[in-house]
């Protein structure tokens, strides 16, 4: 491999056009040398405008391409299933990069240093190097950031210290969470192109059944997960998630190793059913929404992250006849 090597994306989206124009402008102006869009449902004017764009790749998979992959199973009844054959399926066909980064549409790289150095840095044995991933919180309406600026919560990656620190920054949640997030603490991969017999999942590469168990640490880069960014939005996905996403019935608790944490589901749907909208919005102040109490509590641990990402410029910039 090079020593400047080529990266790129990949996703499966079913989202307004703008959300997908912000993200694939985002990691056009980061420098992916490619930007594979699966449409889980179209988007007619994303797609125009992702197929102008030559470093872009968008694929419909409507009912006529899931006929062609998989003939009599058809369409996957789970999307998180359609996002691993669909990354998959984009890492088996060449996708022309040195390395792939799988993620979602609210997921946006933040290298601290420059990404191409830190992929030429890795080793040559290793076949995935990971992000781990810094949770966006809601602006205090009382104490705003400047313009152009988020707040983010991190988390230590020390188990043990982690579920303490949880439990002190948020008293009548944080047994029930993990790194006080309320997606994924497990971050997502890159994977080193060109290997047989790989499977890009959620969370890891699969080689063969084997899960790729020890990806290099890519210290110098986050990645800002908008997954409750503000209330209404928040709300927006929330019974969707409840029921067959991050929050659905199957999953375990977030705090590991606890015995006494609720799952996602469960605690949501209690947290509803006993005092409605108005706890889930108590749940949600304190854990989201980024108060200057709670900025000093994360700050003082080093978990505070202050974030530039302003969606709408860089998709003017790469999709500038996108209204």
């Amino acid at each position: 491999m090079s020593s400047d090597p080529t990266w790129g994306v990949v996703a499966t989206i079913k989202a307004p056009a703008q959300d997908i124009l912000n993200f694939a402008a985002h990691y056009l102006d980061l420098g992916a040398h490619r930007v594979f869009v699966y449409l889980d449902e179209d988007a007619p004017d994303a797609r125009s405008a992702l197929k102008r764009h030559p470093k872009c790749r968008v694929i419909l998979t409507d009912e006529n391409y899931w006929k062609r992959r998989r003939r009599a199973k058809g369409r996957p009844g789970g999307h998180q299933h359609r996002q691993v054959l669909n990354a998959t399926h984009c890492y088996s066909r060449d996708p022309q990069v040195d390395w792939l980064f799988h993620t979602d549409v609210d997921e946006f790289l933040q290298p601290l240093a420059p990404l191409t150095a830190q992929l030429a840095a890795i080793p040559p044995g290793v076949l995935s190097a990971r992000v781990r991933p810094i949770e966006a919180m809601q602006p205090d309406p009382a104490d705003p950031p400047t313009p152009g600026q988020i707040w983010c919560k991190g988390f230590d990656p020390m188990l043990g210290i982690r579920r303490e620190q949880t439990a002190a920054l948020y008293p009548r949640y944080g047994e029930h969470l993990n790194g006080g997030f309320l997606s994924h603490v497990a971050g997502k991969v890159f994977v080193r192109t060109g290997q047989p017999d790989i499977t890009l999942r959620i969370h890891s590469a699969f080689v063969g059944k084997t899960r790729d168990s020890n990806p290099f640490d890519l210290f110098d880069c986050q990645l800002v997960h908008l997954h409750a960014p503000s209330w209404d939005d928040w709300q927006a996905r929330f019974r969707y998630r409840l029921n067959h996403g991050s929050y659905r019935p199957d999953l375990d608790a977030n705090a590991k190793h606890s015995k006494t944490a609720l799952t996602m589901h469960q605690l949501f749907s209690l947290l509803e059913s006993e005092g409605g909208e108005d706890a889930l919005r108590a749940f949600y102040d304190e854990v989201c929404v980024a108060t200057p109490d709670l900025r000093d509590r994360l700050d003082a641990l080093g978990h505070l992250h202050a974030v530039t990402l302003d969606l709408e410029a860089t998709r003017a910039r790469h999709f500038p006849n996108f209204a």
